[in-house]
């Protein structure tokens, strides 16, 4: 004898809570009663086939909701031309939060990514400094050539920013002397290697910090930063006068 079919949970707002215990995916997204919240609970469901995430983007009404929206491209089966769309769609800080979603492929996150930083230059000030202290290694690190300093101050700070990212920045022309100047006294990164020899190659390093940090060099290496570096000739002679110097 066949069990009866369960009767659905009537939630206040009046929607049928049986279509989230249901085992067939695709009738809980067509169902009529799907709700925001109901949508929520299905997308949690990280094994759901590609039709089914993609039915619930025909739901004009659940589709409302900006949470779904984030829960549907954030979905490892979701379309990717579904989930680009609406990427693209999403407000500066939706398209932060979905960056640091751990779940989220790769190529999403580096598109998320892009159009932050192709943004920047139409946020505000305050937006910016809240994306250089929360976003992600890439946004921080493309707000390290902001003209402003409480940006570039606040990215410096940003415990996602990496190493590679900030000798990256320094090489770039158009990194500002405070910048350059920041980092070569920072207490964290002044004292990182691959910085440390990226601030020899620029030309806004003050000869006494470039001569720090060249002493701290095998002579060979330093030469060999010296041959492309951008510091001006009178810094490059007097450290090529230490490595003379050290030789003897």
């Amino acid at each position: 004898m066949s069990p009866e079919p369960s009767q659905p949970e009537i939630t206040p707002d009046g929607s049928a809570r049986s279509i989230v215990s249901t085992p067939d995916h695709l009738a809980r997204a067509t169902d009529p009663a799907l709700t925001p919240d109901l949508a929520l609970a299905l997308l949690q469901r990280r094994d759901l086939p590609s039709d089914v995430v993609q039915q619930v983007t025909q739901n004009a009404g659940v589709m409302k909701s900006r949470k779904v929206r984030i829960a549907v491209a954030a979905h490892p089966r979701a379309p990717r031309r579904i989930a680009l769309r609406l990427i693209r769609e999403f407000y500066t800080f939706d398209l932060m939060q979905f960056a640091l979603q751990p779940a989220v492929a790769a190529d999403l996150k580096r598109a998320a990514d892009d159009l932050l930083v192709n943004r920047v230059a139409s946020t505000t000030l305050g937006e910016r400094i809240a994306l250089a202290r929360r976003a992600s290694a890439n946004v921080a690190a493309a707000l390290l050539l902001d003209k402003e300093a409480r940006v570039w101050q606040t990215a410096l700070e940003n415990s996602r920013l990496t190493e590679t990212a900030i000798a990256r920045a320094l090489l770039h022309a158009g990194a500002t002397r405070a910048f350059v100047e920041a980092v070569c006294h920072h207490p964290k990164w002044s004292l990182r290697p691959e910085i440390r020899i990226a601030l020899l190659r620029n030309e806004k390093t003050p000869l006494l910090r470039a001569t720090e940090f060249a002493r701290r060099l095998p002579p060979a290496q330093l030469r060999d930063i010296l041959h492309a570096s951008r510091l001006p000739e009178k810094i490059k002679n007097a450290l090529r006068k230490e490595l003379e110097s050290k030789s003897k």
